[in-house]
């Protein structure tokens, strides 16, 4: 009988490592994007400078992403495998917000300080707001809608 709790156990480290491993981002060189997605990194990449790129597998798909700096700001630009742009996030001041988007993410921070904003855009629409807060070392991520909303799920 213990033999068979060890295999069990066993089979359970392999399944859970592995689904670990599977979600995890890994940085890749330009080279090794698929021909689609250098196109799409091409074109959206003009008058920006190239951060680094890099994979990973959310649910069961291949998603490359393309950090970019444009304008002193960051945004991240996430692709399928046939380059169609599935996100983007991109850095903006907080002061350039919508006062009822601004007024909603500093209460959501209570005591803690908002240190960098982006705005989340899927399929071409803006669909949230996300902030990293920090709160003491501690950071965290708040999200509302364009409207300052609380979302109904995370985006």
């Amino acid at each position: 009988m213990n033999r068979k709790i060890f295999i069990v156990l066993l089979g359970l480290v392999v399944l859970v490592t592995a689904s670990i491993g599977a979600g995890q981002e890994k940085k890749i060189a330009r080279r090794d994007l698929p021909a689609a997605v250098e196109k799409t990194v091409a074109e959206q990449s003009k008058g920006a400078t190239i951060s680094g790129f890099s994979t990973e597998m959310e649910h069961g798909k291949r998603i490359y992403e393309a950090s970019l700096v444009v304008n002193g700001h960051r945004r991240d630009i996430s692709m399928d495998a046939e380059g169609k742009i599935l996100e983007v996030e991109e850095e903006v001041p907080l002061e350039s917000l919508p006062a009822k988007v601004r007024e909603s993410l500093t209460r959501l921070a209570g005591t803690g300080s908002i240190a960098r904003v982006e705005s989340l855009t899927k399929g071409g629409k803006l669909v949230a707001y996300e902030a990293v807060v920090k709160t003491g070392k501690k950071r965290s991520e708040i999200q509302v809608g364009p409207d300052g909303e609380k979302l109904a799920h995370p985006e």
